[in-house]
């Protein structure tokens, strides 16, 4: 996600820290580089203009913090303005009312009946005393219902299809009267794909509006669509005024500035964005998040929301004394590898974490976890304590015990190692992110 951007701001970045004043000329400089940067990444034109223009005003007019260098500071206006550009603040779902209704539109292939799913499953979690049903409305697209069907299936949410039926409205208004009749508190209604040019969907469009009266129209728009996203949020908005928008696809394009332009261009809010291809891979859009990943800053926002929501506090805070006391062993290494896997992958969790971002080619997936968990499994509580030395003779038991090659254990063996000098060596880490620390704890002032 936004490769080319971050790559291109970190090394501008590197250059500005190390000077002891900004002048005029090195902050035209500078902002022209910015703006390269977020034109190569297909941000809009004019919002990258704008972008620009309001980063060099504020450079030139404002006094340097003495706690930060010049550089730092460019650094932090940028973060700020990206910030600012992106809408500030989380804009949470309008889910008031008896039934709440939330329809969602875009272009087809953008990934509209996969986001219903999964904002299905996030109200399910977020809203636990809410009773959520998917109405199948997109009749344009075959297997678009069987598909809706299958995803609710999934995560245990009723869906309204009517078998045969050709015409959205009618779909809409029996799904809608389900709703009332089974007392559902959220109805969430997937339509067909359509391009804005098409009068006579987007007249569709317009009446189940007007038959719905939703408290939600978001408008779903996937980052590999690049500069048409934009324009055809801006149209939507314009027949339907859509309430905010699902940024999907943000996981593989590197060029995904379009999608973040597109709060610029409508005034209205990023409300999710997709993280993965899994129903549950849904977490509300936090600007601050976002601009952090942009800068190559990590991810600390979601990263903590993910640890509350996913790992035991107690038992993490007992791992943690064993860590400072530098007495690890196998048995917390199989705890500890549980609780990740938990929040996902060793490489998702490393690219949200400051300054670790380039252990990102660490990972591991479900099977070697089974493999890695049957190999400690089969150590005597001897080894797993690291009381006995792990010679090739036990290696090669292991290996028999767990139905691995001996392989599998030294790979395991020389990953243990790995983590546990990475734990050592986290104090002279936090040192050489003494500087980041000061630089974060300046986005932080309000």
């Amino acid at each position: 996600m936004f490769g080319i951007l971050t790559e291109k701001l970190q090394n501008l970045f590197s250059g500005l820290t190390g000077k002891k004043t900004l002048s005029e000329e090195n902050i035209g400089e500078a902002v022209r580089e910015v703006r390269l940067a977020l034109l190569d990444a297909d941000v809009n034109y004019s919002v990258a203009s704008q972008f620009v223009s309001r980063v060099k005003e504020k450079a030139l007019g404002d006094a340097v913090l003495k706690s930060i260098t010049p550089g730092q500071q460019f650094i932090k206006l940028v973060h700020d303005e990206l910030i600012a550009l992106m809408g500030s603040d989380e804009t949470p779902l309008d889910l008031k009312g008896k039934i709440s209704v939330v329809m969602v539109c875009g272009l087809q292939g953008s990934g509209k009946t996969t986001s219903c799913a999964k904002l299905a499953a996030y109200v399910q979690k977020t809203e636990k005393h809410k009773k959520v049903l998917l109405a199948a409305c997109d009749l344009q697209r075959p297997a678009a219902v069987e598909q809706l069907k299958t995803l609710g299936a999934q995560i245990g949410v009723a869906v309204s299809a009517e078998e045969g039926e050709k015409d959205p409205l009618k779909a809409a208004k029996r799904a809608f009267e389900k709703a009332e009749r089974e007392g559902y508190d959220v109805l969430i209604v997937d339509t067909a794909g359509r391009l804005h040019l098409d009068e006579e969907l987007m007249g569709e469009l317009e009446r189940l509006k007007a038959l719905l009266s939703p408290r939600e129209i978001l408008f779903v728009a996937s980052a590999a669509t690049g500069q048409d996203a934009v324009k055809t949020a801006a149209e939507f908005d314009k027949r339907v005024q859509i309430t905010g928008t699902i940024l999907t696809m943000l996981d593989g394009s590197a060029r995904a500035g379009a999608a973040i332009s597109i709060r610029e261009v409508t005034q209205k809010p990023l409300k999710f964005e997709g993280v993965g291809e899994k129903v549950g891979d849904l977490q509300i859009f936090n600007p601050r998040s976002m601009a952090d990943r942009i800068l190559g800053m990590g991810d600390v926002i979601n990263l903590v929301k993910k640890a509350k929501e996913h790992i035991d506090e107690k038992e993490s805070e007992e791992l943690e004394k064993k860590i400072r006391k530098a007495t690890f062993t196998y048995e917390d290494y199989l705890k500890q590898m549980g609780m990740v896997r938990k929040m996902g992958s060793f490489k998702s969790i490393l690219k949200m974490m400051p300054g670790l971002g380039g252990l990102g080619d660490i990972d591991v997936d479900d099977k070697e976890f089974g493999k890695m968990e049957s190999i400690i499994l089969s150590m005597t509580p001897r080894e797993r304590q690291e009381k006995d030395e792990l010679e090739f003779s036990r290696r090669r038991r292991i290996a028999k015990g767990s139905g691995v090659d001996v392989e599998d254990v030294n790979r395991l063996v020389k990953g243990f190692k790995r983590v546990k000098q990475l734990f050592k060596s986290l104090p002279d880490l936090k040192g050489k992110m003494k500087g980041f620390g000061d630089l974060k704890s300046q986005f932080e002032r309000k």
